[in-house]
Order: C-alpha cells, then structure tokens, then sequence
C-alpha cells in the first residue's frame, strides 16, 4: 500500500471513531509521526496535505524540517520525545508545539527561551501514567500542581496533556486517567493514542493521535 492509501486509511479510522464516540468530525488532529524517515520520504505525506507532524529529536529535526517549512507554509511541528534543557533553544526555534514538558527545570528553560526569541510556542505536559522509571513524565499525583507552577510561575501556557501508556498494559484506563488530570488541571487538550491504539483514544477524548507506523511503515 502506498503512503498515501495509508494516510487515507488512518484518516478514515479516526473519522470512524469519531463517530463511534458520538464527536464531532474533525474533533481529532492527527500528527504523523515522521521521526526517523527523511526529508524524501516525507514529502509524499505533504503532497496528500498532511500538514501536522512529529518528531522525537530536536537535532534530527534540524536536517529536514526547515527545508520541509520552507517549501510548504503552514506545517505544524510538535517534538514528541524527551527534551534536554541544553537543547531547549533549539527546540523553540524549530517547534510549533512541544509536548513533552515534564520537569521544571525544562519549563524553566522554555519560558526563558520564550521570551528571549519572543515566540510563543505551544507546550503539553507529558504525565507517566504507568509511574514507569525508564519513561519520561510528571506523576499523576503531581500533574495538576506542575500545570499550576508552569502557568502562575513561569507564566507559560499549557495547552494539553500527554501520554504513553505501558506497552503490554489496556490503554484504557490510562486515557481515562489522563482526561481526568486534564479536567483537574483545566487544560483541554489530550495528546493521546499512537497507531496501535489511537481508535481507543479518540473513544476517550483523545484531541491528538500520534501515528507513525500505520502512515510510514515500519522503522
């Protein structure tokens, strides 16, 4: 099956969903996951007009996407893997939307970053909700407090909220958990569901799915 075929498909399936959950079409943003493929092999999913994606690297990111910008206006990019304070001036260079804030020394380097470049870019709280030490995020037990200090301290804005569910675990209960953190904190935004799962996510209340695989093939 071509790139294309299999956007389409991904598409039809959150369409589906969508339905299924009784939400309105449209309600679901998907973000292709594009780490590891180059510049080339992207393009194909930019002709078929994707025009969200993700990435896990900010320095792989540089080798492509800022010629990827250039020659198409209005992509959005969101980094989806750990962030290194050392690499936040990159990252607020090159990214629309960051998603994996999860401690405060980072949030302390965005928002210096942010003021400093004077550009806003758009920040998620990734929360670890399998509480899993290999995996990045903030605890469940201290999501809502973290999102308090980010936007009364730092002033930043958070938007949403992320997660990676345990590989071997049923999502479920992970997005319900992550929607409940999202209501608390006040935050309307869920980046949740990946191409394993993503239809489960949309059923609960995913606003992000992130897909890579099921649009790029195998890595």
């Amino acid at each position: 099956m071509e790139l294309q075929e299999r956007l389409n498909e991904v598409r039809s399936h959150i369409a589906g969903a969508e339905r299924q959950a009784g939400r309105k079409a449209g309600s679901v943003q998907l973000v292709a996951v594009s780490k590891t493929f180059d510049a080339n092999q992207i393009r194909p999913a930019i002709s078929a007009g994707q025009r969200v994606f993700g990435e896990n690297r900010v320095q792989e990111s540089q080798g492509k996407w800022p010629e990827l910008k250039a020659e198409t206006p209005g992509i959005e990019l969101h980094l989806i893997g750990p962030l290194q304070s050392n690499k936040a001036a990159d990252a607020v260079a090159l990214f629309d939307v960051i998603e994996t804030v999860d401690r405060e020394k980072i949030a302390r380097a965005l928002a210096d970053e942010m003021k400093r470049q004077d550009k806003a870019v758009r920040l998620y709280v990734q929360v670890n909700t399998g509480l899993e030490s290999q995996k990045a995020g903030i605890t469940p037990d201290d999501t809502v407090a973290f999102v308090d200090l980010c936007r009364n301290e730092l002033g930043l804005s958070i938007e949403g909220l992320m997660c990676i569910p345990p590989a071997e675990e049923n999502p479920g209960p992970h997005f319900a958990l992550l929607a409940k953190l999202a209501q608390q904190a006040g935050v309307e935004k869920l980046s949740m569901g990946m191409s394993s799962d993503y239809e489960i996510a949309v059923a609960f209340g995913a606003t992000n799915v992130r897909v890579g695989s099921a649009i790029f093939g195998a890595r």
